[in-house]
């Protein structure tokens, strides 16, 4: 029987429920002119509170550490994983590089997940899961630095966390684990089964880590406008974010977050007159991607075939 993090999940839903303050089921998206003057100081990067008020208190890192390594161990049981030395080493650079200049104060651990699907999700404690499918479909280096830095965006703001306590705390705390718990521990950039009731939120949430994870990639020395351009062309093409109607997705609709994203670009970001597109070394990268996927091609699900009947 495989292990599940149960006792984990409940150990901390009662830890920290008795702290969590009340927020509005429906928030509408944070607007960028409610920032702090903080939030939109780039030098101040990694010396500030990101996460503040009596919201502070209720994440524990090291609370969010054991979870995160319970939940890593469960991905490494049951998905397939792409080990390779060369694409672990690549991304474990880059990742370190832009979370060296950002807020989250926890160590950054990439996975890759070996599928074609298109996602990339974080889960507590600092751990990112990025999908093949989403790797091979990137132009240039900025655009893998913008995915990676709105991952260390969602650590750094307790994202995942916040968003397993808010799926946890609609449930019985005694009540054992479910799978909705457990895909409430993971924050994902393409949407996964979530209850209607979290959207508006969660609407919030990805415009948040938008926001401070652009900040991450231009101080990492990237063009933001890469970035811009990948929500654009992937995510708005994304079959899976189409689903829902705008009001009802867990995800902004894209034009907000391209509205967002530039104002932010224009009115925070100083101008500079160099800036990292892309890199030899991410050509090389994606060329090993796709030799990988043409030496472990992905296993074809069977077909159920109805036998036919005469009528």
């Amino acid at each position: 029987m495989t292990a599940r993090p149960y006792s984990l999940v409940v150990s901390m839903v009662l830890a920290l429920a008795v702290t969590l303050p009340p927020e509005p089921l429906f928030a509408s998206p944070t607007p960028s002119s409610k920032r702090s003057p903080s939030d939109r100081d780039i030098n101040a990067i990694g010396h500030r509170e990101i996460v503040r008020g009596k919201d502070r208190s209720l994440y524990l890192p090291e609370k969010e550490k054991e979870v995160g390594a319970e939940l890593s161990a469960e991905v490494e049981r049951s998905a397939r994983l792409l080990h390779d030395p060369s694409v672990t080493a690549y991304l474990a650079a880059l990742t370190q590089n832009i979370a060296g200049d950002s807020d989250a104060q926890m160590l950054i651990m990439v996975t890759v997940i070996d599928t074609d699907e298109v996602n990339a999700c974080t889960s507590p404690g600092g751990y990112q899961y990025i999908t093949r499918g989403l790797l091979l479909r990137l132009e240039s280096e900025g655009e893998l630095a913008g995915v990676l830095a709105h991952g260390i965006a969602y650590t750094a703001l307790h994202l995942p966390t916040r968003a397993f306590l808010r799926a946890n705390l609609m449930q019985p705390i005694a009540a054992p684990a479910t799978k909705l718990s457990r895909n409430a521990m993971f924050t994902c950039t393409s949407p996964i089964p979530l209850p209607r009731l979290f959207n508006g939120m969660m609407q919030a949430d990805e415009l948040d880590a938008d926001y401070f994870g652009v900040q991450y990639l231009y101080k990492a020395g990237y063009d933001p406008d890469g970035y811009v351009d990948f929500v654009q062309r992937v995510w708005h093409a994304n079959p899976s974010s189409g689903h829902l109607s705008d009001s009802l997705s867990p995800f902004p609709p894209v034009p907000q977050r391209i509205r967002e994203l530039r104002r932010e670009i224009a009115e925070i970001l100083p101008q500079r007159g160099e800036a990292t597109v892309s890199t030899s070394a991410f050509e090389e990268f994606k060329e090993h991607l796709h030799s990988w996927q043409m030496l472990h091609p992905e296993p074809k699900l069977p077909i159920l075939r109805r036998a036919k009947t005469d009528e």
